[in-house]
């Protein structure tokens, strides 16, 4: 183990909205089938947020029970760091009222926007500032309601995305879930590739744009899927290089959900069996930010991850955006 500072993991939690909709849900909605849906992604079925929430009450959730993992309480926070690019709004950051919502009033809060990357953007974010010795405890939350930028009327995408959060509580000299090395990257020339169109400054809201449906997430599958292939191994390959760690060393990889099948391939091209691969897309879809934490809890908490594996967090998304993580648990 490396003799310098560490920051861990003490606490975690996740959160996804009671209603479920499956694949048959969806042929009501959409020209679609179960089959189709399946064997293209994975996806059996996803959660739906209820009408009266928003990203910030899936970001609570989550928060309260890391926090109730982690043992402290909302005073003892000093940053709350939110990855979502489906806010509350524009203005305030949901970070903030996420902070508010949980009573955290000795924390600062901001929100970070990397796509689906960008929960592993914030555990990076939050390790350096504890590692500054300025902060001593950081929470980090990916989290998002997609069903709320999703286009039913796209059988092609509207089949992927799902609502959920989950959350990592980082602290100083943690005494497990050791933070290693990370790697991230960017490529804008592909931000064509997955985007909303219109409600930033470039297309305001208007008549035109809700008449177009351009508030709506826009992806080109095919496009993305060999970009996410090649960029999935790439990361991790480069983290663990990074780490002084081989890829057979790695005891559980937790990638961001977006496609069965964008797994699959990775894992092969890396030479890893497929159960190296967390996988839980079949019942939550693509949560974007959110996927991956949600994937952590859920893998500590079925017993999965075990004291002093080596495991890996990896993440691509719009922008493009992609990031990796090491982590001795």
């Amino acid at each position: 183990m490396n003799s310098e500072k560490q920051v861990g993991i003490i606490g975690l939690g996740m959160y996804v909205p009671d209603q479920v909709v499956t694949n048959h849900d969806m042929e009501k909605i959409v020209e679609t089938s179960d089959e189709w849906i399946v064997t293209r992604s994975g996806i059996k079925e996803r959660r739906k947020a209820a009408p009266d929430q928003a990203t910030s009450d899936l970001d609570a959730e989550a928060g309260r029970r890391a926090l109730e993992n982690a043992g402290i309480g909302p005073e003892d926070l000093d940053g709350i760091i939110c990855a979502t690019f489906t806010p509350d709004h524009l203005c305030p950051s949901t970070a903030c009222i996420v902070q508010d919502k949980l009573g955290a009033k000795n924390a600062f809060a901001f929100d970070i926007s990397a796509a689906c990357s960008g929960f592993v953007y914030g555990l990076n974010v939050a390790k350096g500032l504890i590692l500054s010795e300025t902060y001593r405890t950081i929470m980090v939350i990916g989290g998002e309601t997609m069903s709320r930028f999703t286009d039913y009327q796209d059988r092609g995408t509207c089949v992927l995305f799902g609502d959920g959060a989950g959350c990592a509580i980082l602290q100083a000299d943690a005494p497990r879930g050791r933070l290693l090395h990370s790697y991230m990257g960017s490529d804008g020339s592909m931000a064509r590739h997955i985007i909303i169109p219109a409600g930033g400054s470039r297309r305001p809201p208007s008549k035109e744009t809700l008449e177009e449906r351009k508030h709506f997430i826009y992806m080109e599958g095919n496009e993305v899927f060999k970009f996410a292939v090649r960029i999935l191994a790439h990361s991790v390959e480069e983290a663990l290089k990074r780490s002084g760690h081989k890829v057979e060393e790695v005891s559980l990889i937790i990638p961001h959900q977006a496609n069965y099948r964008i797994l699959e391939s990775a894992a092969k091209k890396m030479g890893l069996p497929p159960e190296k691969m967390y996988n839980n897309i079949a019942y939550y879809g693509n949560t974007s930010a959110g996927t991956v934490p949600i994937a952590l809890t859920e893998a500590v908490q079925k017993g999965a991850v075990k004291p002093g594996d080596v495991i890996a967090l990896v993440a691509f998304g719009g922008g493009m955006t992609w990031g990796s993580i090491v982590i001795e648990w």
